[in-house]
């Protein structure tokens, strides 16, 4: 299979961007889109996160739960966007159509990749080395890294999203820095014409 994006990074900007494209599944432009998302949660800094201050999630919600919900969530509303658990990427190179994902299983193609990692050392990727620069935004004792980007592309059909995109760690900024690359992807995909995807009863 051939996916048209493969978002590598479970937390909360990888759900969420999964989020808003899954919801997008009957705009004609998107019909026929194989979207898919590689679960690597273990390294999520929300594991081990407890929240008071989100909009929308009761206060003392904690992380480990929200990224589980996160998984249900998105099987049961959008169940076309392809998890992948239990893999851990190795490599993003180029490929004639887009990108190569190497994991410590498999091997995917994409035509576009979204990375949404956290930003913590070692990040060890290969294919992605000459991106990585000091993080702008963390504390710096915290010896932080992002991934060069312009308003989260890093290149063509290659976007970056969360703290690994230069974003302080905070949910709701992790949140929207996600919905943004999703809609970026939508609104390339809708001839350039600005996309968003609303729920409507």
């Amino acid at each position: 299979m051939i996916f048209d994006v493969l978002i590598i990074g479970g937390g909360v900007s990888g759900m969420q961007c999964a989020l808003v494209l899954g919801s997008a599944k009957n705009k004609p432009y998107a019909i026929d889109k194989k979207i898919g998302i590689i679960l690597h949660q273990r390294a999520s800094h929300l594991q081990n996160a407890l929240f008071n201050n989100v909009l929308g999630l009761t206060p003392g919600t904690l992380g480990k739960d929200v990224l589980e919900e996160g998984k249900k969530h998105l099987s049961e509303f959008y169940p076309e966007v392809y998890q992948i658990e239990k893999e851990k990427v190795l490599a993003v190179l180029d490929d004639i159509d887009g990108y190569k994902i190497v994991t410590n299983k498999n091997e995917y193609k994409s035509k576009v990749v979204v990375l949404a990692l956290n930003y913590a050392k070692p990040f060890d990727i290969s294919g992605l080395e000459q991106y990585i620069e000091r993080h702008t935004s963390a504390n710096p004792m915290k010896d932080r890294i992002q991934l060069r980007n312009y308003n989260h592309l890093i290149k063509e059909r290659l976007y970056v999203c969360g703290t690994l995109a230069g974003h302080r760690s905070q949910f709701a900024i992790a949140a929207g820095s996600g919905a943004a690359v999703a809609t970026d992807i939508l609104t390339v995909w809708n001839d350039n014409i600005g996309a968003q995807v609303h729920d409507k009863k």
